[in-house]
């Protein structure tokens, strides 16, 4: 912006030279005073030197121009000089303007211009006084051999030194700005870019046996967004690669008591001895398949912890009946659906029945045979309530938590097989859906389970119908 500004405003001050160096043309006119309007102009809208000049009042040429010389008296920065036959004739005796009269080079410039020439020259030389620019007058007489020149000067130096001052001082406040603006910059992006450098150094930091490092956030913009929402993602994967590592400790715990239950009887085991050979084979057959249902329940806990959810809008009271017509075919206990809600809750159906299904198989195989068990649903403005409730020996208090962990479970009935996952696979299933598992005190004795899933507002859309062949694998699934 600064050079754009300084090129018009240059032009601009040329343009003004130059005008105030044609008007040179119109004084000598008046200088001359002969009363005779000006002739018209030539084609090209210029005046040639006999148009403009008229010294008809004098009687030669050296007489012209020193009246000329003597009354157009030269402004500040301007200089003006009357040539005689290639030698300074005249100059201004004011203290106004500047001399060239001395400066031959130049001088020799003009008579070469002008020779043979009765137009106007106008130009700009360099001269030891500073650039000059100049229009030089041919002047002849009839009947007088001299040959004379008028000049006029201006020093573009001196007139176009506010300009130039200008540009020096706006170059010089431009120059600080810009430096500032760098020193400033370098600070703030420093500030701004230590957080990304903390973030890239604490990612660097971070192994698979240590992932406790955090960033610290503090304040509102952008960058502290960006860390808090990297100490959450890290929280996730600390979490994740916690119940990787608890879930294979748990495994390799499980497996090894059904691995030295075999390999201890084929030690002991007589081959020669066909009854000792067949029990050994028993043994190793119910301890595989009791590893085999561990590996299954496991693969269902993973796919209830990881998956991606298929979210429909489910009709409480429509699941509540499709629930009820599964638990008949449990055999061993009479199924009753006492209570229905009435609401919409937006979940994955096929999870939500698996989950409700897992603690009536759970609640059959604690409950003696024969004895009622109850199924029921209920809903608020808040959420739905899918329960279980039976007649078994109850939850104590101390282990109702507990007993959602994998492979725990409450010290009653100990004896009732199982891999440990079933009720951690609700739980699993139930967070899934945003909601929690409680368990209470039935009425009359017994434990009341309890699903707790947030409500939804969209219509309602009744879940796919489960094949009755599935709930025989559920119940195989089942710990």
């Amino acid at each position: 912006m600064g050079s754009v500004t300084f090129v018009v405003q240059r032009e601009r001050v040329l343009v003004e030279i130059d005008d105030r160096l044609k008007t040179q043309v119109d004084s000598l006119r008046t200088v001359a005073d002969t009363g005779q309007p000006p002739k018209d102009a030539a084609a090209n809208g210029t005046k040639t030197a006999t148009e403009q000049l008229d010294p008809a009042a004098y009687t030669s040429v050296d007489e012209y121009l020193n009246a000329v010389v003597a009354r157009l008296v030269p402004g500040h920065n301007e200089a003006s000089l009357a040539i005689i036959d290639g030698h300074a004739r005249y100059r201004p005796q004011t203290l106004s303007g500047f001399d060239i009269s001395g400066d031959k080079d130049f001088i020799d410039r003009i008579v070469a211009e002008t020779a043979g020439s009765a137009d106007p020259v106008s130009g700009t030389a360099t001269t030891p006084q500073g650039s000059l620019r100049y229009i030089a007058i041919p002047v002849s007489m009839a009947g007088d051999p001299q040959k004379g020149v008028y000049v006029r000067a201006v020093d573009l130096g001196a007139e176009l030194g506010p300009v130039t001052t200008s540009i020096i001082t706006y170059a010089i406040a431009a120059g600080i700005v810009l430096l500032s603006i760098l020193v400033v910059g370098w600070f703030v992006a420093g500030r701004l870019l230590s957080p990304l450098q903390k973030l890239r150094d604490t990612a660097d930091a971070i192994t698979i046996d240590d992932l406790g490092a955090r960033l610290p956030a503090a304040g509102n913009d952008d960058i502290s967004d960006l860390t808090r929402t990297v100490n959450s993602m890290l929280d996730r994967l600390e979490g994740s690669v916690d119940v990787q590592r608890q879930l294979l400790d748990d495994v390799r715990h499980e497996l090894k008591t059904p691995i030295t239950i075999v390999r201890g009887h084929l030690e002991m085991m007589d081959a020669s001895d066909t009854a000792d050979v067949e029990s050994a084979r028993e043994i190793g057959m119910a301890e595989l398949d009791r590893m085999t249902r561990l590996v299954e329940d496991i693969d269902l806990l993973a796919a209830a912890e990881g998956d991606q959810f298929s979210m429909t809008d489910i009709d409480v009271d429509a699941l509540t009946d499709r629930v009820g017509e599964l638990v008949a075919v449990i055999p061993g206990h009479d199924w009753v659906v006492t209570t229905r809600g009435h609401g919409v809750i937006v979940g994955d159906a096929d999870r939500l029945i698996q989950a409700w299904l897992q603690l009536a198989d759970n609640a059959a195989k604690y409950t003696s045979e024969g004895s009622p068990i109850e199924i029921g649903s209920a809903a608020d403005d808040a959420e739905a309530r899918l329960w279980v409730s039976d007649h078994g020996p109850g939850i104590p208090p101390a282990e109702r938590r507990r007993i959602f962990r994998r492979f725990d479970r409450a010290q009653v009935k100990r004896s009732v097989g199982g891999s440990g996952l079933g009720l951690a696979i609700v739980e699993a299933i139930t967070k899934a859906h945003g909601g929690h598992c409680s368990v209470g005190d039935a009425p009359g004795g017994g434990a009341v389970f309890t699903i707790h899933v947030p409500l939804g507002t969209a219509p309602a859309v009744l879940p796919a119908p489960v094949r009755a062949g599935d709930v025989v694998l559920q119940r195989e699934a089942a710990g």
